[in-house]
């Protein structure tokens, strides 16, 4: 870590920038017209900026820290969902009963609404579900459902945190792949993938996929509750706008996804047996303010070595152990939708971090193309 000595923990309030977001919907919804691009402006932009000027922060707090101190860190992710349920369809209803916005607008509305409810929701339902509580895990499985992306709770839990960085998991991008092709395939085969592991992990317990065990019935009740309201409360262009926004917020998580690991793997050691994940299989950002928005997201490195760690106390480390990037995510993301500029960017940094990490390498092909085996005993 870039310093052994603990510093005091960070104020509270700077995480709770994204409740600004809350008032910018309802400013949308009722003066219409491009009033919705403010929830881009304020989440990608404006972040943007602000990692500019505040630079980095490179200040690890006491990770033995009690929960009890970190009530209002907390509360923000705690209150989220009430909130973004009310953004979502406190917003179908009224665009569909008063009738002032146009076709477009409502659909610049719910593009906002979607950047609120994946760069915001799901960075918080991805906090909530690493805890253990009942009630942080249902809020997870809730924010999860009102973007009709329930199985990402066990896809994430399941393969990402035990393979990351292998052949196994999905959502690990690899060298020289492009967003989009990557998009597609986390689509395809992410669903599949966690009804897999599921399924697998039943078995072990000598359980049937039909035992009500198996989350994925909650997943499927949840996410019908979520379409049903939508038609309730808008009709058929409401539940048209409810599943434009899920698929806007799901194209902000994967776009992160993307980010995080990309080009990053683990060695094989052979017969599908790999190394230990290591902060160096994870792209770190120490930006203060795209930390703030992200809830520390972007010291990823240490969510992984410590899942349920809470994110004030997430720790960061130095370029000797992990990789960092240039810019915050929500940056890096704008120039991974153009693949060619990524490449630029991204692979020079990439090779250069295979240099560092693994000079005994020289055939980086059988990594590149996703060929390497499956790692032994995976889900």
């Amino acid at each position: 870590m870039s310093d052994s000595s603990a510093a005091k923990l960070p104020a509270a309030a700077p995480f709770w920038l994204s409740a600004v977001m809350i008032p910018l919907v309802a400013l949308a919804a009722i003066r219409g017209g491009f009033w919705w691009a403010l929830l881009p402006a304020y989440a990608w932009y404006l972040t943007t900026v602000l990692d500019k000027i505040l630079g980095l922060n490179d200040e690890n707090p006491d990770p033995q820290t009690e929960t009890a101190q970190l009530f209002w860190h907390r509360a923000i992710t705690i209150i989220w969902f009430p909130l973004q349920f009310a953004a979502i369809f406190g917003s179908i209803w009224y665009v569909r009963s008063s009738g002032n916005l146009s076709g477009w607008e409502q659909l610049g509305l719910f593009f906002g609404i979607g950047v609120l409810s994946g760069s915001i929701g799901i960075v918080y339902s991805h906090e909530l579900l690493h805890q253990k509580t009942a009630l942080e895990r249902w809020l997870g499985d809730l924010l999860l459902a009102s973007v009709l992306y329930s199985h990402f709770r066990t896809e994430h839990l399941l393969v990402h945190h035990s393979w990351v960085s292998t052949p196994r998991d999905a959502v690990s991008a690899r060298y020289n792949e492009g967003f989009y092709r990557f998009f597609w395939r986390v689509l395809t085969d992410g669903p599949h993938s966690a009804w897999r592991a599921e399924t697998r992990m039943l078995a072990r317990g000598k359980r049937s996929v039909w035992d009500r065990r198996n989350p994925f019935w909650r997943y499927a009740a949840l996410q019908a509750g979520m379409l049903a309201l939508a038609l309730l409360f808008g009709g058929w262009a409401g539940l048209g706008l409810f599943v434009f926004q899920a698929f806007i917020a799901v194209w902000q998580l994967e776009l992160t996804n993307y980010v995080e690991h990309y080009g990053l793997t683990r060695k094989h050691l052979g017969e599908g047996r790999y190394e230990h994940i290591l902060p160096r299989h994870s792209w770190n950002a120490s930006h203060t303010a795209s930390n703030w928005l992200l809830i520390n997201l972007q010291r990823h490195s240490d969510h992984h070595y410590k899942p349920d760690r809470r994110f004030p106390l997430l720790q960061t480390y130095g370029k000797d152990q992990a990789p960092q990037l240039p810019f915050g995510y929500p940056a890096m993301t704008f120039v991974a939708m153009v693949p060619p500029i990524w490449r630029r960017r991204m692979n020079p940094r990439v090779r250069a971090w295979r240099k560092q990490f693994y000079p005994e390498i020289t055939d980086w092909s059988d990594y590149n193309r996703g060929t390497l085996p499956m790692p032994r005993n995976a889900l």
